[in-house]
């Protein structure tokens, strides 16, 4: 082999070991971002129908949490939820998707220990919450007896009253476990009051019978990986971007969606941070 020819073969062999070492360090950086702090959101609703003389409620919404190895295993979940004690919440809503299905996961765990660190909730009235489609194709009633041990209220397609609110769980919609009748009979069998949905999917909402004062969801993860010029690969929805992320009114729908905890596929976060809500219901102004 001439000199002439040994010299292109050098050059080749130098642009490959560099993409490696792009590819190394955009899936570390992806890492890096799905290990970072969630952000707390917050935000409030003003409500006509308040209990005159009830005090606001402090409402935490967690979703996504997806423990599994190696970005989200179990003791960083549990440290997550003692750091978010601190905001003092009166009420933590969980939406869904305790259990990870990541193709890439280190580790995975038992519904015992994945439900296990939410022992560490702590909230004036309790932590209710409802399943999400990775829990119902894992282990849904293990998962469920783990929540229940942990001292959550895993609300089935019920509702319960915490406080002055009224609070409907719905089941999850993607495995067509939801039943928006009987929530709303159960809802109503509580009498009057100031009513909220947690559910893992947002995309009941079109379906509601009626409005309620709030909607806080998971399952979108705002897209988990946002590239730019491109946006969110996809938000796991029917209805595409409408339900994305954040804070958001669909027609007299005032709705939450959390971009969660922990991450589902792949264990990367590009352009969306880990985030919970803080959502403070009160009376008008």
């Amino acid at each position: 082999m001439s000199a002439n020819e040994a010299k292109p073969r050098r050059g080749w062999r130098r642009w490959l070991l560099l993409l490696v070492l792009l590819g190394l360090l955009l899936v570390g950086r992806g890492l890096w971002n799905a290990g970072a702090d969630p952000v707390v959101r917050s935000a409030s609703v003003e409500l006509a129908d308040w209990p005159a003389g009830a005090p606001p409620m402090r409402v935490l919404l967690v979703s996504d949490t997806h423990v599994a190895g190696p970005d989200m295993p179990p003791e960083r979940l549990a440290a997550i939820l003692r750091r978010l004690n601190e905001l003092k919440p009166d009420l933590i809503l969980l939406a869904g998707d305790f259990h990870s299905g990541k193709m890439l996961a280190t580790r995975h765990y038992s519904a015992a220990e994945l439900t296990a660190p939410f022992a560490e909730a702590k909230a004036t009235y309790g932590v209710i919450a409802v399943l999400g489609n990775h829990d119902y194709w894992f282990q849904p009633e293990p998962i469920a007896k783990g929540m229940k041990a942990a001292g959550v209220t895993v609300l089935r397609n019920q509702a319960v009253r915490r406080g002055p609110l009224i609070v409907g769980g719905v089941d999850d919609e993607v495995t067509n476990h939801d039943n928006l009748a009987r929530t709303y009979a159960a809802m109503g069998a509580l009498g009057p009051g100031p009513r909220i949905l947690t559910t893992h999917s947002p995309d009941i909402v079109p379906d509601l019978p009626a409005p309620v004062d709030a909607v806080f969801a998971g399952h979108t993860h705002c897209g988990q990986i946002a590239l730019p010029l491109v946006g969110a690969l996809s938000y796991a929805s029917a209805y595409g971007d409408r339900f994305a992320c954040g804070d958001m009114t669909d027609g007299s729908q005032r709705l939450f969606v959390g971009a969660g905890l922990g991450t589902s596929i792949l264990p990367l976060r590009y352009g969306v941070p880990p985030d919970v809500w803080l959502v403070t219901l009160g009376p008008k102004r």
